[in-house]
């Protein structure tokens, strides 16, 4: 049998998708787009789907195609299809959801990122102790090998925010997750001094929602908020009972964003928050 195509990336489908949204916005069907474009209304097709990969001069010459004008948007994109090596999340996908992978690959080419998280410590900021003993917690529980596939990805994640000029990353944390004392007391102090050391990185910001707050303006699901190059570029995932649901639509886009400002507005400033977690630590 000849090889499995491997699947497109989440970055190659976002960019197929917003060639597509530069084609309608042009009233154009793929197959008018096709016939001024000199190729296939299949090939239109599956570049939209993510299917064929597309130079960068190619991006140009469509965004020409669909009259649009912005530069800036246009650039973005054409960046977009320079990689050609597959990230190393890709080691992970036959044994994570792929929600996950696209996760990763989310977070790997964001230029800043804004999370919000309820009930547990944010992905990025956990100990791996902590995060395996959140993985324990799964319904129905997994067998020991998946727990350590993935904390071992979880840990690998968090280079992000040591590499060179990391992104800048805003954690709100609800007080209620740093009470919630997930693998026992030493696991859960060790996971608050872990955020106490952490919140002295330049790039970092941790804002607590306490239990006083007067508002809470989120109906408990946790945000990962991806910022793009261009507003246009920017994506979110929003925890659901059973995975993660990604969405890039500018109407719910603008509606996290609303949520995660709500949400920051609520906070304490870092300096309040750190002596918060600092308190909890010394009581756990």
């Amino acid at each position: 049998m000849p090889p499995s195509t491997p699947l497109p990336t989440v970055r190659r489908r976002r960019l197929g998708a917003e060639l597509r949204r530069l084609r309608e916005r042009a009233d154009l069907s793929a197959t008018e787009a096709a016939v001024r474009f000199g190729v296939t209304q299949s090939r239109i097709s599956n570049i939209e789907a993510g299917r064929y990969g597309v130079s960068a001069d190619r991006v140009r010459a469509l965004a020409r195609t669909y009259d649009c004008s912005d530069q800036l948007l246009i650039e973005a994109l054409a960046a977009m299809t320079g990689e050609r090596k597959r990230g190393w999340w890709e080691e992970y996908r036959e044994q994570l959801p792929p929600s996950l992978i696209d996760l990763t690959e989310l977070e790997h080419h964001a230029t800043a990122l804004r999370v919000a998280q309820v009930i547990n410590i944010p992905g990025l900021l956990q100990t791996a102790e902590y995060a395996r003993a959140i993985f324990r917690e799964a319904v129905p529980p997994p067998v020991a090998h998946e727990v350590e596939y993935r904390v071992s990805h979880r840990m690998k994640r968090q280079a992000i925010l040591y590499r060179d000029a990391p992104p800048p990353y805003t954690a709100i944390i609800h007080e209620a997750a740093l009470r919630i004392q997930f693998g026992g007391p030493v696991v859960a102090k060790a996971q608050l001094q872990h955020l106490i050391d952490i919140s002295e990185r330049d790039n970092l910001t941790i804002a607590v929602i306490p239990f006083g707050s007067t508002s809470f303006p989120s109906a408990g699901h946790g945000i990962d908020y991806f910022h793009g190059p261009v507003p246009q570029l920017d994506a979110a995932v929003i925890d659901t009972a059973h995975d993660g649901a990604q969405i890039d639509a500018v109407a719910q886009l603008e509606r996290c964003h609303m949520v995660l400002d709500r949400m920051e507005s609520a906070s304490l400033k870092p300096k309040p928050s750190q002596d918060l977690i600092h308190h909890i630590a010394q009581a756990t």
